[in-house]
């Protein structure tokens, strides 16, 4: 028996897949799977998610070494104020940036410590990579060998 909730009404149906020949059970999961929900992340504010966005990158990149506040962001940005406030509340949730308030403006400054689980991800492929520079370096030097002997 297969179970699962109507995402419309919240009933729940169920349906004998036994009683039903090969073809319709595989038209059924085919349109079962079709039309179910795609999965979301448990917290959309983590240090991935929120740098998976190229604005936030961005505005990450412009607040390195310097404390900003929203108006500054827009002037060097030249986003609208909305969508620069909506990317620093997604950078603030996940704890990249850090928000000061002074009177009725806010600043904002990069978390580098934050970013921490990025770098320590990154440097499992340090080794594949170096592998692979250390390999093109030997092949342009065989390449400059040759050449240099046919001369």
């Amino acid at each position: 028996m297969c179970r699962w909730e109507s995402i419309s009404d919240g009933r729940v149906r169920s349906l004998r897949l036994e009683n039903l020949d090969f073809d319709a059970k595989y038209s059924y999961i085919r349109m079962y799977m079709h039309n179910a929900p795609m999965p979301r992340t448990a917290n959309t504010y983590d240090t991935f998610t929120a740098i998976a966005e190229p604005k936030r990158r961005e505005l990450i990149e412009t607040l390195v070494g310097e404390e900003m506040s929203v108006s500054q962001l827009v002037d060097v940005t030249t986003w609208n104020q909305p969508m620069v406030s909506k990317h620093l509340s997604v950078l603030k949730e996940a704890g990249l940036v850090s928000e000061r308030k002074e009177g009725r403006q806010r600043f904002y400054r990069v978390n580098a410590d934050e970013l921490k689980p990025i770098q320590l991800w990154i440097k499992q492929f340090e080794k594949h990579w170096n592998q692979q520079f250390d390999q093109l370096d030997s092949y342009l030097t065989e390449l400059q060998t040759k050449g240099d002997n046919i001369e």
